[in-house]
C-alpha cells in the first residue's frame, strides 16, 4: 500500500523542540520576519545566523519520539512517503527513508552564490564560512517569500497515495496546506490532532490527541487492514 504522510511542528514539539511560533506570531522572542526572510538575513546576517546555531544544538540534543518510531515502522509492510514541513531529521533518525522537506533542512548550509551548492552542517554557522566559490553560507531554510522547490513533488505523493496521514500540522500554511487536495477520491485519510478542525466522516478517520499516542494507533489501524 502507498502511504503519504503530512507532518508539520506537533510531531517535534513531543521531542522538546519549539513550535514554529507561537501565537503571537514570535520565535524565541524575534519577529518571524528577521530570522525567517531574505530581507532579514541580509540586515542582520549574524543575529540570523546565531538563531538558526541555537536551533541546530537544540536539535542535536532531542530524540524521535513515539510517533517518529511509529511512522517508520510502517515501511516494513508498506511504500511511505513522509513529507515534512519540520526541518529538523527526527523522522531520519528513526528510520524513515524516504523524507521529503519542504521547508529545508537544519542539518544542512547552501551557497548564497548557486542554491543547488548544499553541505552537510552539524556545527555552528558563522559569517566568514565561505562556499567553494568564496561566498557566505546560509541555513538550508526555506525563508518567508523563497519558493517551495519539493511541494510539486509532494502534491505527485499524495496523489498517488492510498492513504494519506496528516499529523501535528494545522494545515494553515500555504503552500504545504493545499497538499490534501491532492490525495484521490479513493484515498482514506487519517487527521491526528490534540484539536481537529475536522471531524470524523467516510473518507476521514479524526484522532483527537497528541502525536505520540494518535499515531501509534492509525499505524495498528492500517496493520489491520491487512
Amino acid at each position: 500500500m502507498k502511504i503519504a504522510v503530512l507532518t508539520g511542528a506537533g510531531v517535534s514539539a513531543e521531542s522538546g523542540l519549539k513550535t514554529f511560533r507561537d501565537s503571537n506570531g514570535l520565535w524565541e522572542g524575534h519577529d518571524v520576519m528577521t530570522v525567517a526572510s531574505p530581507q532579514g538575513f541580509a540586515r542582520n546576517p549574524e543575529l540570523v545566523l546565531d538563531f538558526y546555531n541555537q536551533r541546530r544544538r537544540q536539535l542535536l540534543e532531542v530524540e524521535p519520539n513515539k510517533a517518529h518510531l511509529a511512522l517508520a515502522e510502517l515501511e516494513k509492510n508498506h511504500d511511505v512517503t513522509i513529507i515534512t514541513q519540520n526541518v529538523d531529521d527526527l523522522h531520519e533518525r528513526a528510520g524513515s527513508t524516504k523524507v521529503l522537506h519542504l521547508h529545508g533542512e537544519l542539518l544542512k548550509v547552501r551557497s548564497t552564490f548557486d542554491e543547488d551548492l548544499i553541505l552537510d552542517w552539524k556545527t555552528d554557522l558563522n559569517l566568514g564560512d565561505f562556499c567553494e566559490h568564496n561566498h557566505q553560507l546560509r541555513p538550508h531554510i526555506v525563508w518567508f517569500g523563497e519558493a517551495v522547490p519539493l511541494i510539486e513533488v509532494a502534491a505527485i505523493e499524495v496523489e498517488k497515495a492510498d492513504v494519506v496521514i496528516v499529523v501535528g500540522t494545522s494545515m494553515q500554511v500555504y503552500p504545504a496546506a493545499g497538499l490534501i487536495q491532492y490525495a484521490g477520491p479513493d484515498a482514506h485519510c487519517y487527521f491526528v490532532d490534540p484539536n481537529p478542525s475536522l471531524q470524523s466522516n467516510s473518507r476521514i478517520t479524526v484522532f483527537a490527541e497528541k502525536a505520540t499516542t494518535g499515531v501509534p494507533k492509525v499505524v495498528q489501524e492500517i496493520a489491520n487492514m491487512n
